[in-house]
């Protein structure tokens, strides 16, 4: 009786969503598309094109990496896992969705099986690059000669000096003879040293940005849905405005930094494409049935609440892993950089995270 009444208590009809502000809300699909292609094309375009990158310094570039990455991560914990959590554990839904944590487990799932396939392209690329007399060590890291190097921390220094000379576990003579040549020495090897990687190969960049791209794009219909219909429509469509030239400029400095033969040129502008028109798109079908969908009826909360777990999962897999473990602890160069532009690259991620995060507080 007393989930009778509380469902009584909330919208759960099949009735249309809010039909108000219509000529406001056709102006967001180009007012959004406005937003949400410059965020995602400026990175690409100030990194790529002869007559912008040169005007563009170094730490504008580091600055929309960061913050993009601080705004992936808190996307999918605030604007992707939260919702899930509220859209399955709606008192519409049957006592059966109660029962159990859905929504976690839906993205967990989403977590095993982006690394699953991402650890499928992984060993797909190192069998080619074996067929074709490429080693790779089990951290990814290759050499056209067939030497190996380590890639994570102290296993760098170790392999990487070995391979000049300087130092190695395995022949302690050599290790004491190039003591001589001192520290500074060794920390020179460290940084000359130039390893390929495994991960870095067209195919795995394109598998790894398309799986980002995918959660993203997932949200994106949602949330341009969503606008079209809500009935608290002015400050959810000046949120998603900020939101999604935010998340723009993550995903397109994903984009821009990938290292791509030239005849994969196009991949990244595709992909900045993609993400400016999703929303608008979203938008655009919400206006088209928004007298027939109501975003809280019980088959709009399910379908939301599993699209939105299953992104979060993906997001919340590459925020960490993609972006957080292979920017700062297995990047060589954030290893060895000063204190100084450690704390900057910190600052940035936390200021895209937290701007992101405040902006759950109404959206």
């Amino acid at each position: 009786m007393a989930a009778l009444l509380a469902r009584d208590d909330v919208n759960c009809g099949s009735g249309g969503g809010d039909t108000g502000s219509t000529g406001l809300r056709i102006a967001s699909i180009f007012i959004v598309l406005t937003g949400s292609t410059i965020g995602a094309f400026f990175p690409v375009l100030a990194k790529r094109t002869r007559w912008l990158a040169p005007h563009v310094p170094r730490g504008i570039f580091d600055f929309a990496k960061y913050f993009g990455s601080g705004v992936i991560i808190a996307t999918a914990f605030i604007h992707l896992l939260d919702p899930a959590l509220s859209e399955l554990g709606s008192p519409c839904l049957s006592d059966a969705w109660g029962v159990y944590p859905y929504a976690l487990a839906i993205a967990m799932g989403s977590i095993f099986l982006i690394f699953i396939v991402e650890l499928v392209a992984f060993r797909w690329g190192t069998a080619k690059l074996a067929s074709i007399g490429i080693s790779a060590d089990p951290h990814g890291h290759i050499n056209p000669d067939g030497a190996t190097h380590a890639a994570h921390g102290p296993e760098a220094g170790r392999n990487m000096l070995s391979d000049h000379g300087i130092y190695t576990d395995s022949d302690p003579e050599k290790g004491r003879d190039s003591s001589l040549n001192g520290k500074k020495d060794a920390e020179m090897a460290v940084l000359n040293a130039s390893p390929s990687s495994v991960v870095d190969s067209p195919a795995t960049q394109i598998i790894g940005v398309a799986i980002l791209e995918f959660g993203v794009l997932l949200h994106s219909v949602l949330i341009g849905l969503t606008l079209a219909v809500t009935n608290d429509f002015i400050t959810l469509f000046i949120v998603i405005v900020f939101h999604q030239m935010f998340e723009g400029l993550g995903v397109g400095s994903r984009l821009a930094y990938m290292e791509l033969p030239p005849k994969y040129h196009y991949v990244p502008l595709i992909g900045a494409f993609l993400y400016g028109i999703t929303t608008p798109i979203g938008i655009a079908v919400g206006l088209g049935v928004r007298t027939t969908y109501n975003p809280d009826s019980e088959t709009a909360s399910i379908v939301s609440g599993i699209l939105d777990a299953f992104s979060a999962g993906i997001l919340i897999y590459t925020g960490l892993v993609e972006l957080l473990a292979h920017e700062f602890l297995f990047n060589r160069e954030m290893i060895t950089a000063s204190n100084w532009k450690l704390c900057y690259a910190l600052g940035c991620m936390i200021a895209g995270a937290g701007i992101m995060a405040l902006l759950g507080r109404w959206a």
